[in-house]
């Protein structure tokens, strides 16, 4: 397991960066064959397996593609829409998300400055926090998968 190096204060945002970064790095090193995760479905609180939700390999590819942008920064936002784009082929679709883009913009006009930073950076840790859990549970269930747990 990847050891934090750097010391922050507890809620810093660049401790849970950095944690977030050292759990997908070290599910990157327990994942030997990414492909055993296709069609396992994670399984939720009490051990029910929720259903629509995504496989354990999609979890592994997003939390990866994510880690990237923690550890590298953000796309140019030109290319982030053409990559949403491309993954999305609906003009419905592409509506809605125009129209609720339209929708944030009239929130952020009447939000303050201060407000607004604090709900983002709210809002980014804790889905920092909640994706640094999934790389654990991904992790664990691979080693419960090959035979690996302690």
């Amino acid at each position: 397991m990847q050891v934090l190096t750097k010391r922050y204060p507890k809620n810093c945002l660049l401790k849970v960066m950095d944690r977030y970064s050292a759990v997908v790095r070290n599910m990157e090193q327990v994942v030997m064959i990414p492909s055993l995760l296709r069609d396992v479905e994670l399984s939720g609180y009490g051990g029910s397996v929720q259903d629509g939700a995504p496989d354990l390999y999609t979890y592994f590819t997003m939390l990866k593609s994510i880690c990237v942008e923690v550890d590298h920064g953000l796309l140019p936002r030109e290319e982030w829409q053409a990559k949403v784009a491309g993954n999305e082929g609906s003009e419905a679709e592409n509506e809605a998300a125009e129209t609720e883009e339209a929708e944030e913009d009239r929130l952020s006009e009447e939000l303050d400055l201060e407000a607004q930073f604090h709900l983002h950076f709210s809002s980014l840790h804790h889905i920092l926090t909640h994706l640094t859990q999934k790389a654990q549970e991904v992790t664990q269930k691979y080693q419960e998968m090959t035979g690996q747990v302690l």
